[in-house]
Protein backbone atom coordinates (compact mmCIF):
# COMPACT_ATOMS: atom_id res chain seq x y z
CA UNK A 1 0.00 0.00 0.00
CA UNK A 2 1.11 3.46 -0.77
CA UNK A 3 0.69 6.20 1.84
CA UNK A 4 -1.38 9.22 0.85
CA UNK A 5 0.50 12.46 1.28
CA UNK A 6 -0.78 16.03 1.02
CA UNK A 7 0.42 18.01 -1.96
CA UNK A 8 3.11 20.49 -1.15
CA UNK A 9 1.88 23.96 -0.26
CA UNK A 10 3.40 26.73 -2.34
CA UNK A 11 3.61 30.22 -0.92
CA UNK A 12 3.62 33.24 -3.19
CA UNK A 13 6.91 34.97 -3.50
CA UNK A 14 7.14 38.13 -1.40
CA UNK A 15 6.65 41.31 -3.33
CA UNK A 16 9.80 43.25 -3.86
CA UNK A 17 10.05 46.75 -2.36
CA UNK A 18 10.73 48.22 -5.81
CA UNK A 19 7.53 46.69 -7.21
CA UNK A 20 5.55 47.99 -4.22
CA UNK A 21 6.91 51.49 -4.69
CA UNK A 22 6.21 51.39 -8.41
CA UNK A 23 2.61 50.30 -7.76
CA UNK A 24 2.09 53.09 -5.23
CA UNK A 25 3.49 55.69 -7.59
CA UNK A 26 1.15 54.50 -10.32
CA UNK A 27 -1.83 54.64 -7.93
CA UNK A 28 -1.06 58.22 -6.91
CA UNK A 29 -0.20 59.39 -10.40
CA UNK A 30 -2.45 62.08 -11.87
CA UNK A 31 -4.05 61.24 -15.20
CA UNK A 32 -3.28 63.86 -17.85
CA UNK A 33 -5.36 64.46 -20.94
CA UNK A 34 -3.98 64.90 -24.40
CA UNK A 35 -4.02 67.98 -26.57
CA UNK A 36 -7.32 66.97 -28.17
CA UNK A 37 -9.03 66.72 -24.78
CA UNK A 38 -7.81 70.20 -23.77
CA UNK A 39 -8.90 71.62 -27.13
CA UNK A 40 -12.41 70.18 -26.71
CA UNK A 41 -12.62 71.54 -23.17
CA UNK A 42 -11.50 75.01 -24.26
CA UNK A 43 -14.08 75.08 -27.05
CA UNK A 44 -16.81 73.94 -24.62
CA UNK A 45 -15.86 76.67 -22.12
CA UNK A 46 -15.89 79.36 -24.81
CA UNK A 47 -19.27 78.26 -26.15
CA UNK A 48 -20.74 78.12 -22.63
CA UNK A 49 -19.33 81.50 -21.57
CA UNK A 50 -20.22 83.41 -24.74
CA UNK A 51 -23.88 84.13 -23.78
CA UNK A 52 -22.76 85.70 -20.50
CA UNK A 53 -20.06 87.70 -22.30
CA UNK A 54 -22.62 88.87 -24.87
CA UNK A 55 -24.89 90.01 -22.00
CA UNK A 56 -22.03 92.16 -20.68
CA UNK A 57 -21.39 93.60 -24.15
CA UNK A 58 -25.07 94.38 -24.74
CA UNK A 59 -25.49 95.88 -21.26
CA UNK A 60 -22.58 98.26 -21.85
CA UNK A 61 -23.76 99.49 -25.27
CA UNK A 62 -26.59 101.69 -26.49
CA UNK A 63 -29.64 100.44 -28.31
CA UNK A 64 -28.30 101.95 -31.56
CA UNK A 65 -25.05 100.01 -31.17
CA UNK A 66 -27.02 96.79 -30.79
CA UNK A 67 -28.79 97.45 -34.12
CA UNK A 68 -25.54 97.73 -36.08
CA UNK A 69 -24.51 95.09 -38.60
CA UNK A 70 -22.14 93.50 -37.74
CA UNK A 71 -22.81 94.02 -34.02
CA UNK A 72 -20.14 95.21 -31.61
CA UNK A 73 -18.17 92.44 -29.92
CA UNK A 74 -16.36 94.52 -27.28
CA UNK A 75 -17.86 96.11 -24.13
CA UNK A 76 -18.82 99.78 -24.43
CA UNK A 77 -18.89 102.77 -22.05
CA UNK A 78 -22.61 102.81 -21.22
CA UNK A 79 -22.76 100.16 -18.49
CA UNK A 80 -23.34 102.52 -15.55
CA UNK A 81 -25.77 104.61 -17.60
CA UNK A 82 -27.82 101.52 -18.38
CA UNK A 83 -27.73 100.47 -14.72
CA UNK A 84 -29.14 103.88 -13.78
CA UNK A 85 -31.90 103.43 -16.36
CA UNK A 86 -32.73 100.07 -14.82
CA UNK A 87 -33.03 101.66 -11.38
CA UNK A 88 -35.33 104.36 -12.75
CA UNK A 89 -37.65 102.10 -14.75
CA UNK A 90 -38.04 99.35 -12.14
CA UNK A 91 -37.52 98.99 -8.41
CA UNK A 92 -34.75 96.51 -9.05
CA UNK A 93 -33.26 96.90 -5.54
CA UNK A 94 -36.48 95.78 -3.85
CA UNK A 95 -36.90 93.05 -6.46
CA UNK A 96 -33.40 91.67 -5.80
CA UNK A 97 -34.00 91.70 -2.04
CA UNK A 98 -37.35 89.96 -2.43
CA UNK A 99 -35.85 87.34 -4.73
CA UNK A 100 -33.02 86.69 -2.26
CA UNK A 101 -35.53 86.24 0.58
CA UNK A 102 -37.83 84.02 -1.47
CA UNK A 103 -35.10 81.91 -3.09
CA UNK A 104 -33.07 81.56 0.11
CA UNK A 105 -36.10 80.54 2.17
CA UNK A 106 -37.29 78.04 -0.43
CA UNK A 107 -33.78 76.59 -0.76
CA UNK A 108 -33.26 76.14 2.98
CA UNK A 109 -36.72 74.67 3.49
CA UNK A 110 -36.46 72.33 0.51
CA UNK A 111 -33.00 71.04 1.43
CA UNK A 112 -33.95 70.40 5.06
CA UNK A 113 -37.39 68.89 4.48
CA UNK A 114 -36.34 66.81 1.47
CA UNK A 115 -33.29 65.46 3.29
CA UNK A 116 -35.46 64.44 6.25
CA UNK A 117 -38.01 62.79 3.96
CA UNK A 118 -35.30 61.18 1.83
CA UNK A 119 -33.68 59.70 4.96
CA UNK A 120 -37.03 58.32 6.10
CA UNK A 121 -37.78 56.72 2.73
CA UNK A 122 -34.24 55.38 2.33
CA UNK A 123 -33.36 53.94 5.74
CA UNK A 124 -36.39 53.86 8.05
CA UNK A 125 -38.91 51.03 8.01
CA UNK A 126 -42.58 51.95 8.44
CA UNK A 127 -45.92 50.74 7.12
CA UNK A 128 -46.93 52.11 3.73
CA UNK A 129 -43.47 53.40 2.84
CA UNK A 130 -43.55 52.14 -0.76
CA UNK A 131 -47.07 53.40 -1.44
CA UNK A 132 -46.31 56.83 0.03
CA UNK A 133 -43.14 57.12 -2.03
CA UNK A 134 -45.05 56.14 -5.17
CA UNK A 135 -47.67 58.83 -4.49
CA UNK A 136 -44.94 61.40 -3.86
CA UNK A 137 -43.15 60.60 -7.10
CA UNK A 138 -46.48 60.47 -8.95
CA UNK A 139 -47.17 64.11 -8.11
CA UNK A 140 -44.25 65.04 -10.38
CA UNK A 141 -46.42 64.12 -13.38
CA UNK A 142 -49.09 66.71 -12.48
CA UNK A 143 -48.52 70.07 -14.23
CA UNK A 144 -48.15 72.85 -11.63
CA UNK A 145 -50.46 75.11 -13.67
CA UNK A 146 -53.41 72.91 -12.67
CA UNK A 147 -53.08 74.00 -9.06
CA UNK A 148 -52.83 77.74 -9.65
CA UNK A 149 -56.55 78.55 -9.20
CA UNK A 150 -57.10 76.61 -5.93
CA UNK A 151 -53.74 77.82 -4.62
CA UNK A 152 -54.64 81.44 -5.36
CA UNK A 153 -58.03 80.96 -3.70
CA UNK A 154 -56.23 79.63 -0.63
CA UNK A 155 -53.80 82.53 -0.33
CA UNK A 156 -56.65 84.99 -0.92
CA UNK A 157 -58.57 83.36 1.94
CA UNK A 158 -55.48 83.71 4.13
CA UNK A 159 -55.04 87.34 2.96
CA UNK A 160 -51.52 86.64 1.68
CA UNK A 161 -51.88 88.24 -1.74
CA UNK A 162 -48.90 90.53 -2.49
CA UNK A 163 -46.95 89.02 0.43
CA UNK A 164 -43.77 86.99 0.11
CA UNK A 165 -45.05 84.03 2.12
CA UNK A 166 -47.53 83.37 -0.70
CA UNK A 167 -44.53 82.54 -2.90
CA UNK A 168 -42.35 80.90 -0.25
CA UNK A 169 -44.65 78.37 1.42
CA UNK A 170 -45.86 76.50 -1.72
CA UNK A 171 -42.26 75.77 -2.70
CA UNK A 172 -40.80 74.58 0.61
CA UNK A 173 -40.99 70.89 -0.37
CA UNK A 174 -40.69 69.29 -3.80
CA UNK A 175 -41.31 65.72 -4.88
CA UNK A 176 -38.16 65.83 -7.00
CA UNK A 177 -36.09 66.84 -3.96
CA UNK A 178 -37.50 63.99 -1.86
CA UNK A 179 -36.78 61.43 -4.57
CA UNK A 180 -33.33 62.92 -5.27
CA UNK A 181 -32.22 62.76 -1.62
CA UNK A 182 -33.75 59.31 -1.18
CA UNK A 183 -31.71 57.92 -4.08
CA UNK A 184 -28.55 59.69 -2.88
CA UNK A 185 -28.83 58.30 0.67
CA UNK A 186 -29.62 54.79 -0.54
CA UNK A 187 -26.29 54.70 -2.37
CA UNK A 188 -24.05 56.69 -0.02
CA UNK A 189 -25.29 55.87 3.50
CA UNK A 190 -24.37 52.35 4.70
CA UNK A 191 -26.86 50.56 6.92
CA UNK A 192 -24.00 49.52 9.22
CA UNK A 193 -23.48 53.11 10.37
CA UNK A 194 -27.12 53.44 11.40
CA UNK A 195 -27.08 50.06 13.16
CA UNK A 196 -23.91 50.99 15.04
CA UNK A 197 -25.47 54.27 16.13
CA UNK A 198 -28.59 52.43 17.28
CA UNK A 199 -26.44 50.08 19.36
CA UNK A 200 -24.77 53.09 20.98
CA UNK A 201 -28.20 54.43 21.94
CA UNK A 202 -28.50 57.27 19.43
CA UNK A 203 -31.97 58.50 18.57
CA UNK A 204 -33.23 59.09 15.02
CA UNK A 205 -32.70 62.85 15.40
CA UNK A 206 -29.11 62.33 16.61
CA UNK A 207 -28.44 59.93 13.73
CA UNK A 208 -29.78 62.45 11.25
CA UNK A 209 -27.72 65.41 12.45
CA UNK A 210 -24.50 63.54 13.30
CA UNK A 211 -24.37 60.91 10.52
CA UNK A 212 -26.81 61.64 7.72
CA UNK A 213 -26.15 65.36 7.24
CA UNK A 214 -22.33 65.08 6.90
CA UNK A 215 -22.66 62.21 4.42
CA UNK A 216 -25.48 63.90 2.46
CA UNK A 217 -23.65 67.22 2.12
CA UNK A 218 -22.80 66.83 -1.61
CA UNK A 219 -26.38 65.85 -2.44
CA UNK A 220 -27.76 68.68 -0.31
CA UNK A 221 -25.48 71.16 -2.09
CA UNK A 222 -26.58 69.93 -5.51
CA UNK A 223 -30.25 70.05 -4.53
CA UNK A 224 -29.78 73.50 -3.01
CA UNK A 225 -28.18 74.80 -6.19
CA UNK A 226 -30.96 73.43 -8.41
CA UNK A 227 -33.66 74.71 -6.05
CA UNK A 228 -32.18 78.20 -5.77
CA UNK A 229 -31.89 78.55 -9.54
CA UNK A 230 -35.47 77.34 -10.07
CA UNK A 231 -36.87 79.67 -7.40
CA UNK A 232 -34.81 82.62 -8.68
CA UNK A 233 -35.95 82.12 -12.27
CA UNK A 234 -39.60 81.44 -11.42
CA UNK A 235 -41.91 83.90 -13.18
CA UNK A 236 -45.38 82.38 -13.45
CA UNK A 237 -46.45 82.05 -9.82
CA UNK A 238 -44.80 85.29 -8.52
CA UNK A 239 -46.56 87.37 -11.19
CA UNK A 240 -49.88 85.81 -10.10
CA UNK A 241 -49.38 86.14 -6.33
CA UNK A 242 -47.47 89.45 -6.20
CA UNK A 243 -48.06 92.92 -7.59
CA UNK A 244 -45.67 95.50 -9.03
CA UNK A 245 -45.17 97.05 -5.58
CA UNK A 246 -43.53 93.88 -4.16
CA UNK A 247 -42.04 92.10 -7.19
CA UNK A 248 -39.37 89.49 -7.52
CA UNK A 249 -36.55 90.14 -9.94
CA UNK A 250 -38.14 88.23 -12.83
CA UNK A 251 -41.38 90.20 -12.44
CA UNK A 252 -39.43 93.47 -12.29
CA UNK A 253 -37.50 92.68 -15.49
CA UNK A 254 -40.70 92.67 -17.55
CA UNK A 255 -41.06 96.39 -16.78
CA UNK A 256 -37.77 97.26 -18.49
CA UNK A 257 -37.26 98.56 -21.99
CA UNK A 258 -40.86 99.66 -22.47
CA UNK A 259 -41.98 101.99 -25.23
CA UNK A 260 -42.54 101.85 -28.95
CA UNK A 261 -39.08 100.30 -29.43
CA UNK A 262 -37.72 98.04 -26.72
CA UNK A 263 -34.41 99.22 -25.33
CA UNK A 264 -32.44 95.97 -25.50
CA UNK A 265 -29.40 97.43 -23.75
CA UNK A 266 -31.44 98.35 -20.66
CA UNK A 267 -33.06 94.90 -20.64
CA UNK A 268 -29.63 93.27 -20.84
CA UNK A 269 -28.34 95.49 -18.02
CA UNK A 270 -31.21 94.34 -15.80
CA UNK A 271 -30.57 90.74 -16.82
CA UNK A 272 -26.91 91.13 -15.89
CA UNK A 273 -27.84 92.44 -12.44
CA UNK A 274 -30.22 89.53 -11.90
CA UNK A 275 -27.57 86.99 -12.96
CA UNK A 276 -24.84 88.02 -10.52
CA UNK A 277 -26.44 86.50 -7.36
CA UNK A 278 -26.96 83.20 -9.18
CA UNK A 279 -23.28 83.10 -10.13
CA UNK A 280 -22.30 83.83 -6.52
CA UNK A 281 -24.47 80.99 -5.18
CA UNK A 282 -23.16 78.67 -7.89
CA UNK A 283 -19.58 79.45 -6.84
CA UNK A 284 -20.31 78.78 -3.15
CA UNK A 285 -22.33 75.58 -3.57
CA UNK A 286 -20.11 74.33 -6.40
CA UNK A 287 -17.22 74.23 -3.94
CA UNK A 288 -19.34 72.23 -1.51
CA UNK A 289 -20.24 69.70 -4.21
CA UNK A 290 -16.65 69.21 -5.33
CA UNK A 291 -15.36 69.18 -1.74
CA UNK A 292 -17.87 66.54 -0.69
CA UNK A 293 -16.99 64.34 -3.66
CA UNK A 294 -13.22 64.60 -3.17
CA UNK A 295 -13.55 64.04 0.59
CA UNK A 296 -14.62 60.46 -0.05
CA UNK A 297 -11.90 59.73 -2.59
CA UNK A 298 -9.54 56.82 -1.85
CA UNK A 299 -5.92 57.87 -1.62
CA UNK A 300 -3.25 55.70 -3.16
Amino acid sequence: MTALTDPPVTHPAPERPAARGRRRSQAGRTMRGGKLAYAVLIVAVLVSAFPFYWTIVAASRSNADMAQVPPALLPGPNLMQNFEAVMEEADIGTALLNSLIVSGSITLGTVLCCTLAGFAFAKLRFRGRGALLAVTVGTMMIPPQLGVIPLFMLIAELQWVNQLQAVILPGLVSAFGVFFMRQFLVQSLPDELIEAARVDGASSARIFWSIVVPIARPGMAALGLLTFMAAWNDFFWPIVALTSSEPTVQVALRQLGGGYVNDQSVIMAGTLLSTLPVLLVFGLLGRQIVGGITQGAVKG
